[in-house]
């Protein structure tokens, strides 16, 4: 790639995103998204194990970054009630998969599941009879799917004395209930009170019962809960009831009182007592009073169907924007039955795959590295060398905290690589070097230039990065008399997921690149941080940096001016997405511009991109938020913004356009990843 230059500028000082903001603060010592690594855990859980909650589940909040249940530890499978409780109950993480038909004994049993737990069926073979989990007050980072929970029901209807529910939590947080049949219990289905918060409920079936699923009974306002794709039916009241929820979010679910049944609806989606409740896009059919508020609850209702109800069906007062907290896509309301009746409830492929015994982990190809010998490799980049070229499968590199200074590539020919860093922090694991696109090569072949500059460069499709720091520490006060650009991580690839890092430098930190120009890279960054100064996220990939940290930093002589973003975008590709994120840093007020378009090496077929949308930005953004570059008009590209807050943000205007509602609706996160859903592997 030709070298570009560029005028110089920007100070480390690590904010917060406006999704973390509302949540907790953070420091820099203990940065978010640090997921405690298990040492003893030395495989890597296939995809289903793995994956992560999304909806507020996913909110870095109480210690807790996100919900991903036990993937941090082994993989068991029970098909008894002692081995499932022994595991459930444990202080170790667990992914534990439920192979079996189980009943509970007593009748009514609630297994007392502690943190760090993915409970999973295995097909639509795992089922809970006669009892279900309760998850008490801490407990945290649990996960239940695909799991048939029923048939506690004690023969009285509304059944007050039995609280035989399938599942209860009481004080709990980062909670993900997902897939899973539920249904014919001695009281509610689902219970979330005492204060319990962070929890997402999603495609599940929830069915034949008086009460489907009760939110909140304290007085505390402080429950985040997000409710999507659950078909709920057959069921009579709390469907959910949600009281004193801070935040209700709840879209795409199907709520059904089927003709003919002994079952009849007394009402829907309740919101009571000081709950603040947004309800998108779902579809109601048959019931009773399918919505309802108490006089000092809100409900905000948008695109909901709603087809044979009667009774009230109420909204007001104001509520709030799930997207200040966390993406998501809505399904077409027309769509959603059909929708759900195909998708919700335990799938018959998911959890296949695991191991058959109760005390092995799932075998993975994983290769260790530590500094102190103690690994199987003292250096990242002997660990890929050892994975073979083009490697059908996954190849974890788990690297153990220390700070490594060396030059890491992963090439073309060794796909699906995951680089983890196994400390408690992503700022255990470093690694760094110090390359600038002026220094001579050893071989006196010339100087590196800026793409080879990178202290990780990765050219290999389906590659992921976790829980580490990627730093270029280039000294550009002593070195001023060579070309400054110091790239620290460099992609050239597709399906690039990184996930809870940081990539530090000073110009050109991130080098979004793709493999050639007519060639698609997309590039998905989650929980980060990014910080550096001039043009510090550029490149012609697709590329999208959500729910994270860009920080920006001062010069090495203490001045204060840089730009954000430097796309180079082919006009048929989408660029650079920011979202649901935050720009700051100890710099001087109005000093930085968010973007300017980099027609590299004046290629005027070119079409620059960025967008920055529902996103904090700091005082140090200027009123002008984009700049031209090298004789090119940003006017004449494609930069924007939606919804961004701070004291950086600003009106539309000539100089500042922003994206109306129905064109944001096309520059959604989903938009720029297409058939691609990144996933922890």
């Amino acid at each position: 790639m030709a070298q570009h230059r560029r005028r110089r500028t920007t100070a480390l000082a690590l904010g917060v995103p406006l999704i973390l903001t509302a949540a907790g603060g953070l420091a820099y010592g203990l940065l978010p998204g640090a997921q405690p690594q298990a040492s003893a855990a030395t495989t890597a859980a296939p995809a289903w194990a793995t994956a992560t909650a999304d909806g507020f589940a996913s909110v870095n909040a109480l210690g807790q970054n996100g919900t991903y249940g036990g993937r941090d530890g082994q993989i068991v499978t029970v098909k008894t009630l002692a081995d499932l409780e022994k595991y459930a109950t444990a202080s170790e993480p667990y992914v534990i998969v439920v192979a079996a038909t189980i009943t509970m004994d007593p009748v009514g049993k609630e297994i007392k599941v502690q943190s760090n737990k993915t409970i999973v069926g295995a097909g639509t073979s795992g089922q809970i009879v006669g009892g279900g989990f309760f998850l008490g007050s801490g407990v945290h980072n649990v996960i239940i799917r695909n799991l048939t929970i029923r048939d506690a029901y004690q023969g009285v209807w509304n059944d007050k004395e039995h609280d035989f529910d399938a599942i209860q939590m009481d004080g709990a947080h980062h909670v993900w209930i997902d897939h899973n049949d539920l249904r014919h219990m001695a009281d509610g289905l689902i219970d979330v009170r005492k204060d319990s918060t962070y929890v997402t409920v999603s495609w599940n079936k929830l069915s034949q019962d008086n009460k489907a699923f009760g939110i909140g009974w304290t007085e505390n306002v402080v429950t985040d809960i997000t409710i999507h794709h659950n078909w709920i039916r057959e069921t009579e009241q709390r469907n959910p009831s949600t009281d004193n929820a801070a935040h209700a979010h709840l879209y795409n679910n199907f709520l059904e009182d089927v003709a003919g049944t002994d079952i009849n609806s007394s009402y829907g989606n309740y919101s009571r007592g000081a709950t603040r409740m947004v309800l998108e896009n779902s579809f109601f059919q048959g019931f009773k009073n399918p919505v309802i508020k108490d006089a000092t609850a809100s409900i905000v209702q948008k695109g909901n169907t709603f087809v044979g109800t009667s009774g009230r069906n109420e909204s007001g007062g104001t509520a709030f924007d799930p997207k200040t907290y966390y993406a998501y896509t809505l399904d077409k309301t027309a769509d959603v039955p059909a929708l759900l009746k195909s998708g919700a409830g335990p799938r018959s492929s998911i959890g296949t795959t695991a191991t058959t015994t109760t005390t092995k982990a799932a075998a993975a190809t994983t290769l260790t590295v530590a500094k102190d010998g103690s690994g199987q490799y003292s250096t990242v980049q002997a660990a890929v060398n050892a994975v073979p070229a083009n490697n059908p499968s996954r190849v974890v590199i788990s690297v153990k905290p220390g700070t490594y200074r060396e030059l890491v590539k992963v090439p073309s020919n060794k796909p699906h690589v995951t680089i983890q860093g196994t400390g408690s922090s992503r700022n255990d694991t470093v690694i760094v070097y110090n390359n600038a696109s002026g220094t001579p090569k050893p071989d006196g072949s010339g100087t590196y230039g800026t793409g080879g500059s990178a202290t990780v460069a990765v050219e290999a499709d389906d590659f992921q990065a976790r829980n580490l720091s990627i730093s270029n520490d280039f000294d550009e006060k002593a070195n001023q008399s060579i070309a400054q650009q110091a790239v620290a991580l460099r992609t050239a690839a597709d399906k690039v997921f990184l996930d809870g890092v940081v990539v530090s430098g000073d110009q050109d930190t991130l080098l979004v690149d793709t493999a050639a120009k007519d060639k698609l890279g997309r590039v998905y960054m989650k929980n980060s941080y990014v910080v550096g100064n001039v043009d510090f996220i550029f490149g012609r990939a697709t590329a999208v940096i959500d729910k994270s940290v860009i920080t920006l930093k001062k010069r090495w002589n203490g001045t204060s001016a840089g730009y954000v973003t430097a796309p180079s975008t082919a006009s048929n590709r989408k660029g650079i997405l920011i979202a649901n994120s935050t720009v700051n840093g100890d710099v001087s007020s109005a000093s930085f511009y968010l973007g300017r378009p980099w027609h590299a090496g004046g290629d005027a077929s070119l079409d620059p991109q960025t967008t920055v949308r529902n996103t904090s930005l700091s005082a140090a953004i200027r009123t002008t938020p984009w700049t031209d570059m090298s004789g090119f008009s940003w006017k004449d590209d494609r930069f924007a913004e939606y919804k961004n807050t701070g004291a950086g943000s600003g009106a539309a205007s000539s100089d500042r356009p922003q994206l109306t509602d129905a064109q944001a609706t096309g520059q959604e996160v989903a938009d720029w990843l297409g058939d691609w859903t990144p996933s922890a592997a």
